[in-house]
């Protein structure tokens, strides 16, 4: 399967968000209570929220494509990692996502490879993620590609605490 990545623009804001918010509520809304879904996707996840991140200040989105369907993307955010190296050059993959028909068909692949070259570009030492202590597949996913976990946080889904992972991988032994 042909992959093709390309950088979002301010004018792909649209597709993104709808993209987010389809990915995420399919990603997540079986192990999930429906008012707990429904309040994040209205209060957290607004389309119009997430539009407004695109193009801005120290956010990188790439998209996926196979031919000229959209099958995913990364959101990347530059800024500190959490707790002790705050000071170390760090980019944050805040969202990385398949549609659910493409999962297992190398996307995550290609986003993977594209958000660490991005990273490598933009002289980071580490890149850094949170995932959900009860996604196993995405948390075998990143330990394949070398990330380890260094700590965890809440991470409020409607009025669910759940638990995030936050894993990173030290780009510096490059």
């Amino acid at each position: 399967m042909n992959v093709t990545i390309r950088e979002a623009t301010t004018a792909d804001a649209g597709l993104i968000a709808d993209i987010s918010r389809q990915t995420f509520y399919d990603t997540f809304s079986a192990q999930n209570r429906e008012e707990d879904m429904d309040k994040f996707m209205k209060e957290q996840f607004a389309k119009e929220a997430l539009m407004e991140e695109v193009g801005a200040i120290g956010n990188t989105f790439l998209m996926a494509y196979v031919e000229e369907e959209i099958v995913g993307y990364v959101r990347l955010r530059e800024g500190p990692i959490s707790g002790d190296e705050a000071s170390v050059a760090s980019l944050e993959i805040a969202r990385l996502y398949a549609v659910s028909a493409m999962i297992g068909k190398g996307i995550g692949k290609a986003l993977m490879e594209a958000a660490l070259n991005v990273a490598v570009q933009k002289n980071k030492c580490v890149v850094w993620l949170g995932v959900w202590e009860k996604n196993s597949r995405a948390i075998a996913f990143y330990q394949q590609w070398g990330f380890e976990k260094f700590d965890e946080h809440d991470f409020i889904l409607g009025n669910d605490v759940q638990r995030d992972w936050l894993m990173k991988k030290n780009l510096s032994l490059k």
